[in-house]
């Protein structure tokens, strides 16, 4: 098979950048186009060289819809606006559109459904496996015990950061949700303050911490009465997010159209 011609939006970010190295590194894969928004100091620039992998002869440039029709799919850890955008772009292109985008809203996920008829669309609030595998611990868990357990959720990620709770959060708080056949809207407390009364029995709390440089740290606590049980995951290399990412797409390579998930990239969906 020939190897899959792969887009990276944002390109310049330290995600893009990051895409960028994996794909260089990843069998089967090849930087096929890079991607900026309009007025990027960065358009035009080989992107290979703003990687650090070498120039590739790939310039980042802001005509998706032109680097698009010569893509098999493209890796996308943009902003909201921007992934619905691409999504329209990819759905008429036919391609894989992995999603890493957190802070997406209902509406904006009703689109990309809606792309979905068309493109292979892989989407998850974190490509990592470790991440992924807690998911579903927590979902088998919060599954085996009662409303007895509290359910708290707590995450710190660096300082610019700019949507809480983190995308891995929330998917954490889903898949405990589905543990207990409950919907998340209606259950989670985002937070606290003040004179708040008695924590409500059932409900999924989340706390969120910002600072310093780090890269993600998940908890998932599960407080009894007498007793305490606390799963967690910390991510030390944004490189974890970017290789997930590509074995996303690759794996999307010649599949129908959907919208799936990493559970389904890893073969996670029965946990």
């Amino acid at each position: 098979m020939s190897e899959m011609r792969l887009v990276v939006a944002g390109a310049a970010g330290r995600m893009g950048r990051m895409l960028v190295q994996i794909i260089h590194d990843t069998e089967g894969a090849v930087l096929a186009g890079a991607l900026e928004r309009e007025g990027s100091p960065a358009l035009g620039q080989d992107a290979g060289l703003l990687a650090g992998v070498g120039a590739n002869g790939v310039k980042i440039s802001a005509d998706a819809l032109a680097v698009l029709a010569q893509a098999d799919g493209l890796i996308d850890f943009t902003s909201p606006a921007a992934t619905v955008a691409y999504a329209g772009l990819a759905a008429q292109a036919r391609i894989v559109h992995v999603i890493g985008t957190t802070g997406l809203a209902a509406a904006d996920i009703e689109k990309i459904d809606a792309a979905s008829r068309h493109a292979v669309v892989v989407r998850s609030g974190n490509m990592s496996l470790g991440v992924n595998l807690l998911a579903g611990l927590v979902k088998k868990v919060a599954q085996t015990l009662g409303e007895d357990y509290d359910i708290e959720i707590v995450e710190m990620h660096h300082r610019m950061k700019v949507d809480a709770p983190s995308g891995t959060a929330l998917l954490l708080g889903e898949a405990a949700a589905k543990g207990r056949k409950i919907d998340l809207s209606e259950r989670s407390v985002r937070a606290r303050d003040g004179h708040t009364g008695a924590r409500t029995a059932g409900d999924i709390g989340f706390a969120t911490l910002r600072g310093g440089t780090v890269v993600g740290d998940h908890q998932v606590i599960f407080a009894g009465s007498g007793e305490r049980l606390e799963l967690a995951h910390r991510a030390e290399d944004r490189g974890i997010f970017a290789r997930g990412a590509v074995k996303a797409a690759l794996w999307g390579h010649g599949r129908k159209p959907g919208h799936y998930n990493m559970a389904d990239v890893l073969g996670l969906s029965d946990i």
